[in-house]
């Protein structure tokens, strides 16, 4: 197996949320550059301040750190709104910017006064997708959850999601029929892609399909601009190993020129950096083992046991660095 270490990657989804170096000095001690994405989140700092720590501490041991913006959908029912939100992305792209993210709020949280949910192929939106596919701009799309968020705890593919949604039933969609249901998102970002076919759409998440190779499949072959992120869906690959490995190796052999890897780290200033900079060491490492080996390997948050990949140089280099340089246009 190849060492961690044998080549340049990139972790091409991160969010640098705070003002310390700890991400980077784990980066130059583990070869990586990162791009950290830009999102309205609310516990996050500003999309403002996301943007300036990206910019300040570029380049710090050495690491490449790129940056993506956001969309900001602040007065998005407001007259003008997408004429102010295109001059707002084309100044954060002389920034630096490499790209724009829409986020999850578009289909779950942003609601018209007669209660109907912002969709991402609603009209608001339209005129920025028509610019930013004439700028041939990179579009990253986050949307809805993964599907086991509208199924019963019990029927969770995986830990993460049965942990995490059992504890926090306000954002559990399987007891929320008043929310747009899970196809509904689905079939939003596909509408938005039938009418763009040059925008470069970036599907963060597995596309949001992570429960199933097929979905990913059609909608790679439909729509020849879509790349696919894996950021925290590897797990999602665990289950699907488990159950039928070879078609996950096919699947990276067929699609090694879309997929792009990120862990989705988060670097939270409330979190000590030891903390952080130990999640990122195992994320980082257990990840290799399952693209890079053959071993038979265990993860908490499946239940059998399953074989690494053990995927050819080639195609690691594509997915750890070269993929997110061609489809991000990272210098």
């Amino acid at each position: 197996m190849l060492p961690i270490d044998a080549f340049p990657k990139i972790d091409a989804h991160v969010h640098f949320n705070a003002d310390r170096t700890n991400l980077l000095e784990m980066a130059s001690k583990f070869n990586f550059s990162m791009l950290t994405i830009n999102t309205e989140v609310p516990e996050f700092p500003s999309v403002d301040e996301q943007m300036e720590l990206a910019q300040k501490h570029q380049g710090h041991a050495g690491v490449d750190l790129f940056y993506v913006c956001t969309v900001s959908t602040e007065g998005i029912f407001e007259k003008g709104w997408a004429e102010r939100a295109i001059q707002k992305i084309k100044h954060k792209l002389s920034e630096g910017a490499r790209g724009v993210k829409f986020w999850k709020n578009i289909g779950m949280s942003i609601q018209r006064p007669d209660g109907s949910f912002l969709m991402l192929d609603n009209p608001e939106l339209e005129p920025v997708f028509a610019y930013l596919e004439e700028q041939q701009i990179p579009v990253l799309g986050h949307q809805g959850e993964p599907r086991n968020c509208w199924l019963p705890v019990e029927e969770m593919t995986v830990k993460s999601d049965r942990d995490y949604f059992s504890g926090h039933p306000e954002y559990h969609m399987y007891k929320h029929d008043e929310y747009p249901d899970y196809w509904d998102h689905i079939e939003s970002r596909d509408k938005v892609l039938s009418r763009h076919p040059g925008l470069r759409f970036i599907g963060l998440h597995l596309a949001s399909l992570e429960w199933n190779l097929d979905e990913v499949t059609e909608r790679l072959e439909t729509y020849p601009n879509l790349p696919v992120d894996l950021a925290e869906r590897i797990s999602h690959l665990y289950y699907h190993t488990a159950e039928n490995r070879q078609k996950v190796i096919d699947f990276f052999d067929t699609f090694q020129d879309r997929i792009i890897y990120g862990t989705d780290i988060i670097n939270d200033p409330s979190a000590s950096p030891e903390a952080i900079n130990r999640d990122l060491e195992k994320r980082w490492t257990t990840h290799w083992d399952f693209f890079a080996s053959d071993r038979e390997l265990e993860s908490p948050q499946v239940e059998p046991s399953f074989r690494g990949l053990d995927l050819p140089r080639t195609i690691l280099e594509k997915i750890y660095r070269t993929n997110a340089q061609d489809w991000y246009h990272l210098d």
